[in-house]
Formats: C-alpha cells, sequence, structure tokens
C-alpha cells in the first residue's frame, strides 16, 4: 500500500459547489457524508476513497519473507529469509448508486516484486531453489478489487477507535479461507486444494486530521492522510511453482502503505513501469464489477481462464539453468 502528501485541509468545501457538482454527476459519494454523525464511519469511509468521488491511491512498499516450519527446507530455502521487497499500489475510489444511499469502493491494484537490496528495481524472474529451474515473476495485479454495497445511513457506524499518542487508530483482521479446487477446479497445488491466509491491517490518522474530517454534516474535500501497516501470511505465490502441499512453508509479507491524492503523486519510476506494461492501472474502475486476488488473477491471465493448468503452466515456463 506513499510518498508525498498536499497539506493538512481544515475545512469542507462550500455546500454550492458540492451540490453542482453532485448534479453533474449522481454517482458523487458527497451527499452521503453529510448525513453520517459517527466519527468511526466518516473515517473508515475516508480509506475506501475520496468523498468527491474521484481517484486516490494507497501506495504500497514493504518485504517478503520465507515462513518455513522446523526450518525444513534447509540449505536450499532457509526460514526467515528475505525474498523481495514489494512496491507498488491500490488507486480507488468510491462510487454511489444514482439515487441510492449505497456506496462501493472500486479499486485496481498492481504490486511489483523488486530485489531485496534495491526496491526501486523490478525481479522479473526467480530462481527457485528447491528445483533448480527459474520462473518468470507475475506481479500482484487485480483487476478489480470492489467491496460493498455499503448503505451509507445516517446510522452507519465504523470499527472501534482507539487513541494512540496523537494519533487515532483502527484494525481489521481478515482470516481467508477459499477452495480453489472448487471454486476453479485448479488447486496450485494447495493442501487440498484450499488457500488459506490471514491479512492484518493497522490504519492511522493524525488527530489534526480527525478533527478536520470529521465534522458533521460536511463533505470533506481531497484524500485523507491516512497511514497503514499490513502483514499477510499466505502459500508460496502461483509463480514461484512450490506445492505447498510437497513444498511445506509460507510467505510472510510485512509492508506500510500511505495515501496519496492522486496517480500522478506517486514516483516517476512505478508510474512509468505501470505506463508501460500495465496502463489499466493508471485509473479505478468507473462501475462495480467482479473482484480478484493474486490468485484469481493468476487463473485469469496466466492459466488463461482454466485453459491451462498450474503443473503445466510451470512446466512451460520453468527454465533450467
Amino acid at each position: 500500500m506513499s510518498m508525498v502528501l498536499a497539506g493538512l485541509v481544515a475545512v469542507a468545501a462550500g455546500p454550492g459547489a458540492e451540490a453542482a457538482g453532485e448534479a453533474g454527476d449522481p454517482a458523487r459519494p458527497g451527499p452521503v457524508f453529510r448525513t453520517v454523525t459517527d466519527k468511526s464511519a466518516l473515517l473508515s469511509l475516508q480509506t475506501f476513497g475520496r468523498p468527491d468521488g474521484r481517484d486516490m491511491v494507497f501506495r504500497i512498499s514493504g518485504s517478503v519473507y520465507t515462513d518455513i516450519p522446523g526450518n525444513a527446507q534447509q540449505p536450499r530455502l532457509s526460514h526467515g529469509r528475505k525474498l523481495f521487497n514489494i512496491e507498488g499500489y491500490n488507486i480507488r475510489r468510491l462510487y454511489r448508486v444514482p439515487g441510492t444511499t449505497q456506496l462501493y469502493q472500486l479499486s485496481r491494484e498492481i504490486v511489483f516484486y523488486t530485489d531485496p537490496a534495491d526496491p526501486t528495481q523490478i525481479v522479473r524472474e526467480w530462481a527457485n531453489p528447491i528445483d533448480g529451474r527459474t520462473y518468470p515473476v507475475v506481479p500482484i495485479n487485480n483487476d478489480t478489487v470492489n467491496f460493498g454495497p455499503f448503505d451509507v445511513t445516517p446510522s452507519f457506524q465504523g470499527p472501534p477507535l482507539r487513541q494512540l499518542h496523537d494519533e487515532t487508530v483502527w484494525s481489521s483482521d481478515i482470516p481467508v479461507r477459499v477452495d480453489y479446487g472448487a471454486a476453479l477446479g485448479e488447486t496450485f497445488g494447495l493442501v487440498n486444494g484450499v488457500y488459506t491466509a490471514q491479512e492484518m491491517f493497522d490504519f492511522s490518522v493524525d488527530d489534526r486530521e480527525v478533527r478536520a474530517r470529521t465534522v458533521p454534516g460536511t463533505v470533506p474535500p481531497g484524500a485523507m492522510r491516512t497511514k497503514i501497516s499490513w502483514a499477510r501470511t499466505s502459500p508460496w505465490a502461483p509463480f514461484m511453482c512450490l506445492a505447498e502441499s510437497a513444498v511445506p512453508g509460507r510467505l510472510n509479507y510485512h509492508a506500510r502503505a500511505w495515501s496519496l491524492p492522486s496517480y500522478r503523486h506517486l514516483e516517476p519510476w512505478l508510474r512509468a513501469e505501470v505506463e508501460a506494461r500495465y496502463p489499466l492501472y493508471t485509473a479505478a474502475p468507473p462501475s462495480p464489477g467482479p473482484s480478484q486476488n493474486s490468485w484469481t488473477s493468476f487463473h485469469a491471465k496466466q492459466l488463461r481462464g482454466g485453459a491451462t493448468t498450474w503443473t503445466d503452466w510451470c512446466a512451460a515456463s520453468g527454465k533450467t539453468s
């Protein structure tokens, strides 16, 4: 989930200007913000997207480590080894179903695996130390990642908040279990064909920002200055061609994210890579639709929706040194 942010904003846009914008765009989410009174709800909604409905970004930066019970793959692949840095972003917007109080979060996310010693150096190939073959590295490229609808009425409530020094914080811990063998007809080498993971998020917002952006009856402007800590424990990534059922172990992702007002606030090196290879990820989706994650994205793009199998992809894609 970074970078230079615009200064703190202390006032909301005038009601006349906002109303004119809403009349021109019935999907604009602003009207529902005026009705919400719960502080936590106002804060959490602003992590989903900007109240004006324009694109915002969560810049993501972190690392990926091996998690191998009993260090059982030593010496070829040791426990706690840093395999990659990760650098990328989620670009998102809030969408209101016209004429309703229902909101969707619409997003796309692109995250590159980069060199463990140089976060700006994108890794194109990975040498698998277990089978001795080299595989193309497939970035996290999920089109789309959507949530909702949320019915944002005046009684809408957010998560429990805590005060830590001069920041307001909250958490979201998500256990994930998906039977890909049943859902996709593809096991990816997972134990019983079932994907299990744990996603853990911590959000924090400076108290000055909280006060400026939780005034009842107003529509906060722009993107809220937010920091996120993210951790995920999950199976080997599909491109690594390591079957969890045969090579016990997992990956630990540990990253931080921070909000940016728009795509243009990303670093030039990251924008250059996206525009050259993944131009779809320069904007959030325009309307609701189905979601992807790293595994369903790999199935759709690399396995062509099941036209080939994960085992066959690995056999065809791996190179022997």
